[in-house]
């Protein structure tokens, strides 16, 4: 089976790694040449795990290439995934430029039948407009070429991509032909050969079913902070009403964790966009409007009990260590992260800032450039600091040796964004700790 995928950012190229190592020709599309001949070296533009001795295997086994034109190849195709980037506009709307950019293209070199499958994260709806802007080249080439649309939300978690395209929870497939649900049936059979679910919806149901999944996701988090906030104030302590009410089956223990706030190119982007598709349909949705307020406070939450450290004399000339800078461990993304949010605040607090990150340096240099240090280690980061903030809960954070933090530190002062320590091992060796909930 052929196929294509159009874009190699994060979806499209693991998407198109992935199916090329169950046995699929994949051609990958970019309209950016220097990431495809980069891609045509073996280099990776982006950090998952695992990810690059995928890409690396199949494209030896000639299974999976790379080009800049979609119209060269499009009569080699079956099916062709559309993977480009949705961008939030200022109102908070998915930007469909690029999707429809390809419906174009598609519409405008097409010479046989093909399924047209949506990959990224669109709102319900972006189907008929796909259809419709096909439809439209077609007329002005004044041909008649079968076409079908289908939509095919990913589920992707940054980290660990790999393992949940290769063993995913579900399979979500939107169609409206049997032509093309049984040619997505046959591209999808390793998975229904081994007992993963693949369900088969309308188009719409399924364009509705990602962004409600990662905005479920959302809720639970900022719900979990809403109640860490609460439990400082009363006194409870979090974590055990974490576990007193995830042993609930109906509630379970996954995204019941408190911290400062969630960030990444999903959760913030989809939530505002949802929201966005209620109002331009007469509706609002008043529970997502709380999740992306709360989240936004949470990410202030650090920088607000430094502050209160610090009421006296005040944070400017302080030095301040950060662990962790991309939104989650195993990535390098820093898009919508507590740690530019942090840091913004600390700069403008007149701080001076250390960073550490184990991936994301890189990142961090092309975003804020000079305006921080950068270490070569977590425990150089620490070396003179006034307060040192964990806001990535990456392993290698997870057991410092806090004998050489303590030597280092100017003042024993811990703020701990994911509560990965142990307060009580910290208190016994002199630290000031602070948690989220505790």
């Amino acid at each position: 089976m052929n196929i294509a995928v159009v874009g190699t950012g994060y979806v499209g190229l693991v998407s198109g790694a992935c199916f090329a190592d169950i046995g699929v020709n994949v051609t990958c599309v970019d309209i950016d040449k220097n990431k495809i001949e980069r891609l045509q070296k073996g280099e990776i533009p982006i950090y998952e795990p695992g990810l690059d001795e995928i890409v690396i295997k199949n494209v030896k086994a000639g299974r999976l290439r790379f080009t800049t034109s979609l119209a060269e190849i499009l009569d080699e195709q079956q099916i062709i995934f559309s993977a480009v980037g949705t961008p939030p506009d200022e109102d908070g709307s998915a930007d469909l430029k690029y999707v429809l950019q390809v419906a174009r293209t598609i519409g405008q070199h097409i010479n046989k039948y093909v399924v047209v499958v949506t990959k990224s994260t669109v709102p319900v709806g972006t189907a008929e407009k796909v259809k419709r802007a096909i439809r439209e080249e077609l007329e002005k080439r004044n041909v008649d070429v079968p076409f079908d649309v289908a939509s095919n939300p990913e589920f992707l978690k940054e980290g660990n991509a790999i393992k949940d395209f290769m063993s995913p929870d579900r399979v979500v497939i939107g169609v409206e032909s049997d032509k093309a649900r049984k040619l997505l049936t046959k591209l999808y059979k390793p998975f229904l050969l081994n007992n993963f679910r693949v369900i088969f919806m309308d188009i719409p149901s399924a364009e509705m079913t990602k962004y409600a999944a990662n905005s479920m996701l959302a809720t639970r988090i900022s719900f979990m902070n809403d109640i860490a906030n609460l439990c400082e104030l009363v006194g409870a302590d979090v974590n055990m009403v974490r576990a007193g009410i995830g042993s609930d089956t109906r509630i379970g223990r996954k995204f019941l964790y408190a911290g400062c706030g969630y960030g990444g190119s999903c959760f913030p982007k989809d939530v505002k966009a949802l929201i966005k598709t209620a109002s331009d349909n007469g509706y609002s949705m008043e529970v997502l409007k709380a999740v992306e307020h709360v989240n936004e406070m949470q990410k202030g939450i650090l920088f607000r009990k430094l502050v209160n450290v610090y009421t006296s004399e005040g944070l400017k000339g302080k030095t301040i260590a950060i662990w962790g800078l991309s939104f989650k461990p195993e990535t390098d993304d820093m898009r919508e992260s507590t740690a530019l949010v942090v840091i913004k605040s600390l700069l403008d607090a007149g701080c001076k800032v250390k960073v550490y990150d184990p991936i994301a340096m890189v990142e961090c240099r092309r975003r804020l450039g000079d305006s921080v240090v950068y270490c070569k280690g977590m425990y150089e980061a620490t070396d003179g600091a006034d307060a040192l903030i964990l806001l990535t809960e990456w392993k290698e954070f997870r057991l410092p040796e806090w004998e050489v933090v303590a030597r280092l530190m100017s003042r024993k002062l811990i703020l701990d964004g994911r509560n990965i320590f142990d307060s009580e091992e910290l208190e016994e060796l002199g630290f000031e700790y602070y948690g989220i909930g505790k």
